[in-house]
């Protein structure tokens, strides 16, 4: 093969990456706008209102006969859409491995939540069990396709890619939600112009999530790829010198069979979770993750009730608020990406990290009735928020061995995008035993300081040439 057959075809292959890549930028651009305008302002704020409709003298509504306050009404709906997502999620993500079909798994979970979410166009008047079913349906399908997108990064990016890859699409997910989030915001204040009621105003800009999601998720499904599954051969091999070590893989990879084969939800975890064991460093980074981010999605999906219920802010100016906030973190993902590349996207994570917990303090202290606090609030949660994510996205993706990227995302998604269920229940277990939402948002603190200390541990370079992958200059 000559020179030039070789370049042809290393350019071709440029050239076809580049051009999933792009696609792959649109499951956020789909997507975000849910969590942007559905689960950070719209849904919570509004779902806590119609349960309020619906409570009892004493402030109560019961689910199922249990009697819940009706300010922790969405938050414990929030962690009851996580417990759905764990009994889901490494089913897909093993099934997704197995058999290579990452792509029509995707767009049949997008298209799950992207329905639920156009059905909230529904809940009104004092639904609020129609509105709580349809959180957790929506959220629930949201973690599943997030944990399918994200286990494409590592086939998508090279090791020196994909920290500039996760920030760009965490990037575009933000731009979108800026976009709706100002067409929101001119029919929320002006549904009298439009001839609707506030509340339709509402259900309108909750529907419409489910119909964008639904529309811009063509576009990665047309421009991404399943790969044949490589599961099998990219699991650790027996030792060709140590016959018990022969005997020993195949029974691991009999038992794994097994357990995918009888065993739903839970135990499929567990077996994912058994096999991560053969590598620690990963799950400590995994544990690290997983409550940190707690706190960052509970902080995302608690601040407009925060904003509303203890600060008495109206809903245009939280509006106002999560807009800045997407606005923001554009730059912040893009910047914080930079900074990754002089820095190590360890360092940076860490360094995000210490604002979080900052910006909490600051938070707990905010006078009611400033709205200029809360938008200086907004702005430092804008410039850390994408950078933080995106970068943990692509950290992770190097500590996943090859083959295994939707099972182990399903373990890393848990905790993602709003759907982290120990912090909303702390926020709403808070609320509930004090009475005050200052209590519970300050209660978040806690994740971020155990994440910052959990991941301080964590030598990278070594987990990552532990999992099989290249270790990349700058880690």
């Amino acid at each position: 093969m000559d020179i030039d057959t070789v370049r042809t075809a290393a350019s071709d292959e440029a050239a076809e990456r580049r051009r999933e890549q792009r696609g792959w930028y649109f499951y956020d651009w789909a997507c975000s706008v849910y969590s942007t305008s559905v689960l950070t302002v719209f849904l919570g704020p509004y779902l806590t209102s119609v349960a309020k409709r619906a409570a009892d003298a004493d402030g109560y509504v019961h689910p199922l006969g249990i009697p819940v306050r009706a300010g922790s009404f969405f938050a414990y709906s929030v962690s009851l859409s996580v417990i759905v997502a764990v009994l889901v999620m490494p089913l897909v993500g093993a099934a997704a491995d197995r058999s290579g079909r990452k792509k029509p798994l995707l767009g049949a979970a997008a298209y799950v939540g992207a329905a639920a979410t156009a059905g909230m166009f529904f809940l009104g008047g004092d639904r609020y069990l129609l509105g709580g079913a349809l959180l957790v349906v929506a959220n629930a399908a949201q973690s599943v396709a997030m944990m399918l997108y994200n286990s494409y990064l590592p086939q998508i990016a090279p090791p020196e890619e994909r920290d500039a890859v996760s920030s760009r699409g965490w990037a575009f997910g933000y731009a979108a939600g800026s976009l709706v989030l100002v067409v929101n915001l001119a029919l929320y204040l002006a549904h009298d112009s439009f001839g609707v009621s506030e509340s339709m105003a509402v259900r309108i800009c909750l529907a419409s999530a489910g119909l964008w999601w639904g529309g811009f998720t063509l576009i990665p499904l047309l421009r991404l790829r399943d790969r044949p599954p490589a599961a099998r051969e990219a699991t650790a091999r027996p030792d060709p010198t140590d016959p018990t070590d022969h005997a020993d893989h195949a029974d691991h990879a009999d038992h794994a069979d097994r357990t995918v084969r009888t065993a739903p939800g839970l135990r499929q975890l567990a077996a994912t979770v058994r096999d991560m064991r053969r590598h620690p460093l990963t799950l400590s980074f995994l544990l690290a993750y997983l409550i940190y981010n707690d706190g960052i999605q509970t902080v995302i999906s608690q601040a407009s009730v925060y904003g509303s219920e203890e600060l008495g802010l109206g809903q245009s100016t939280l509006i106002g608020a999560v807009l800045l906030v997407q606005v923001l973190a554009v730059a912040g993902a893009l910047g914080m990406g930079r900074l990754a590349r002089t820095y190590g996207a360890k360092r940076t994570i860490l360094g995000s990290l210490a604002a979080w917990t900052l910006t909490l303090g600051a938070g707990y202290f905010l006078p009611a009735g400033a709205p200029v606090g809360f938008f200086l609030l907004a702005a430092a949660i804008g410039l850390v928020l994408g950078g933080s994510q995106a970068l943990s996205r692509s950290l992770f993706s190097h500590l996943v061995p090859p083959g295994k990227e939707a099972e182990y995302f399903s373990a890393y998604e848990m905790s993602d995008r709003g759907m982290s269920w120990l912090g909303p229940l702390l926020f709403g277990i808070t609320y509930q035993l004090t009475g005050s939402y200052r209590d519970a948002i300050i209660s978040l603190v806690v994740f971020f300081v155990v994440g910052f200390l959990l991941l301080v541990r964590v030598p990278v370079r070594q987990a990552i040439g532990d999992a099989g992958n290249p270790v990349p200059e700058k880690i």
